[in-house]
């Protein structure tokens, strides 16, 4: 657990550190993340304990469940996290924040179903789970402007 892993934004005003290793990397293509990101939203998910931020960073609450957070100076995404509930407790930290992504991989799709038509993920490895089976367990995603 020693190990520190160090990122940052773009402009470097953000830094973040993370002790012990990276969590794996999803990918959602839900209707909210594409418009965040601009293409397909990425987080490495990690414990909030572990994570170390300092800089100027801003957050939004997103949704009802969610909260996106950015560099308040050149806008690099940081983070996406459920403040409250079953998934609280941990940050999916943007990868680029990150040389190599942090050596993390890519784990999961989720909302496969529903990439744009010009392009797909090609990782053999990734779980693609679609926007059917993903709301099985996360019905609030159905709800409002999340579809």
């Amino acid at each position: 657990m020693g190990e520190v892993i160090k990122g940052h934004c773009l402009c470097g005003a953000v830094t973040v550190e993370v002790t012990g290793p990276l969590g794996e990397i999803s990918a959602c293509h839900c209707e909210m993340c594409t418009r965040w990101s601009g293409s397909v939203q990425m987080g490495i998910e990690v414990p909030q304990e572990r994570v170390t931020l300092d800089g100027p960073v801003k957050t939004h609450r997103s949704s009802s469940i969610g909260e996106r957070a950015w560099c308040d100076t050149c806008g690099t995404a940081v983070w996406f996290r459920y403040p409250d509930g079953p998934d609280a407790g941990y940050f999916e930290l943007a990868p680029g924040l990150f040389d190599n992504a942090g050596g993390a991989r890519l784990a999961r799709v989720v909302y496969a179903d529903r990439h744009p038509d010009a392009f797909s993920i090609a990782a053999p490895d990734a779980a693609r789970v679609s926007k059917q089976d993903y709301e099985k367990t996360h019905p609030h995603l159905s709800e409002g402007t999340n579809t």
